[in-house]
């Protein structure tokens, strides 16, 4: 499998991903420039975290023009994993293939540690490896983390069971507790906790890998060769 890390300018976060994937899954990943205009020869798209365009206008405001999320938008359409974490998260949402917004966190202060999620749905290409309301605990960075919407869309999103993961305890004002939703397809997610910096126990927490590992364990499924 072959993923491709997008890197704006100002992202900060796409080295860890790299070798969350690298090292993690010991699976193919290149890091690809915001200026490219294909994503097409990849079989996932990771969007990470950081502070796009120096978060100018509103977070993943500016990213979202990027000459690179117009193939991510079509990869996105066929069907390929796209994951977007934190200022991905926000870019995504800024592209549309998300619903919803992000607003400063409740405490209008940045908020830097470890918190536990509850597995919501884990019947997604992301979360299969996770066992149904698991707590797990991922660490979060983020000013522009408080996820909105309005009654009709977080409905939706209930009725849909597009929410992967909540938080357990309510850390920045969040609609919901939630901390990451997937489209209807279930093919794109976006989550504001940082899974890539929980793959090593020697990081605090091992509890981000079975995310990227659902990834390849889903994409494997999709692609058994029969004769």
């Amino acid at each position: 499998m072959k993923f491709a890390v997008i890197v704006f300018p100002g992202s900060n976060c796409d080295d860890d991903m790299f070798y969350a994937i690298k090292d993690g899954l010991g699976e193919d990943v290149e890091k690809v420039w915001y200026t490219e205009k294909s994503v097409e020869a990849y079989d996932a798209i990771l969007i990470p975290g950081g502070f796009s365009y120096g978060d100018y206008l509103r977070s993943g405001a500016i990213a979202r023009f990027a000459p690179v999320m117009e193939s991510v938008i079509e990869e996105a359409a066929k069907g390929k994993p796209v994951l977007g974490i934190c200022n991905g998260f926000q870019v995504l949402l800024e592209a549309g293939l998300l619903p919803g917004a992000m607003q400063r966190n409740k405490s209008l202060k940045f908020i830097c540690r470890q918190t536990t999620l509850q597995v919501k749905n884990n019947a997604t290409a992301f979360s299969e490896k996770y066992e149904q309301d698991e707590e797990i605990t991922i660490p979060v960075a983020h000013g522009e983390g408080n996820y909105f919407c309005d009654e009709t869309t977080l409905q939706e999103l209930q009725d849909n069971n597009q929410i992967v993961f909540t938080y357990k305890d309510d850390i920045n004002g969040s609609v919901g507790d939630i901390a990451g939703i997937v489209n209807k397809e279930g093919n794109v997610l976006g989550m504001m906790p940082h899974p890539e910096r929980a793959t090593l126990d020697l990081l605090g927490s091992a509890d981000g890998l079975p995310l990227f590992q659902s990834i390849l364990n889903h994409w494997r499924k999709s692609h058994v060769v029969t004769t």
